[in-house]
């Protein structure tokens, strides 16, 4: 199989993460972009969480910064849409969108997956493709009870030591999801591990996405 890069050590690139809650983005991509940093690219994030109070908002200021202590750029932002209730929130959620798409012009854009069980996820997901429709957007997985896990068709291997470091940070930063039975290291390794053998990850581990619409130069 040959490999694709993203971006080369040394390289710039702009990258959107979007999150429904706080520690999505984390999740879903965290050791691929802690695996960049590893490697040397220049990574310039705007890190958005959607739906962040109180408790969850500081968790995911602190882990943000945690992970994307290597980029050479970072942009957080928090916001308070009202969690599991996005749907019904469609209006503001989608104005938002909108003066996201006039500060932002990335070179790629992490989401949430379109067939997620969580309501919150797909919409996130479905303003995302209605409102970047020129732009390469990967779609990452979250584990959770629903039993949701899809086929990806695109692999991200990512080293052990990113891996770990992922988490790690999880597990120390997020004290508000210790007590969900899924929220644990041996679900995150896990999945990575699965992950990897599918691709024949160099270092057993990787995270993996929905690239429904790419361009290959």
């Amino acid at each position: 199989m040959r490999a694709v890069e993203l971006a080369r050590p040394g390289e710039r690139l702009s990258v959107l993460c979007l999150g429904a809650h706080s520690d999505d983005i984390e999740i879903g991509a965290g050791a691929t972009l802690l695996s960049m940093q590893e490697r040397g690219v220049r990574l310039d994030v705007r890190w958005c969480v959607l739906s962040g109070e109180e408790q969850r908002e500081s968790e995911a200021r602190a882990s943000a910064s945690d992970f994307l202590s290597g980029a050479e750029r970072a942009v957080i932002e928090i916001m308070a849409f009202r969690d599991s209730f996005f749907p019904e929130q469609g209006d503001a959620i989608k104005s938002w969108f909108m003066t996201l798409k006039e500060r932002v012009d990335p070179d790629l854009i992490f989401t949430h997956r379109r067939g997620d069980a969580h309501q919150d996820h797909r919409q996130v997901c479905r303003l995302t493709w209605n409102t970047f429709r020129d732009h390469c957007i990967l779609e990452y997985e979250i584990p959770k009870w629903d039993g949701d896990i899809g086929q990806p068709n695109l692999y991200v291997p990512v080293s052990a030591r990113a891996m770990k470091r992922k988490v790690d940070l999880l597990i120390s930063h997020f004290g508000s999801q210790r007590s969900k039975q899924w929220f644990d290291a041996d679900t995150f390794l896990g999945l990575a591990r699965l992950r990897g053998m599918e691709c024949r990850a160099p270092e057993r581990y990787a995270e993996a996405f929905e690239g429904r619409k790419l361009t290959i130069g």
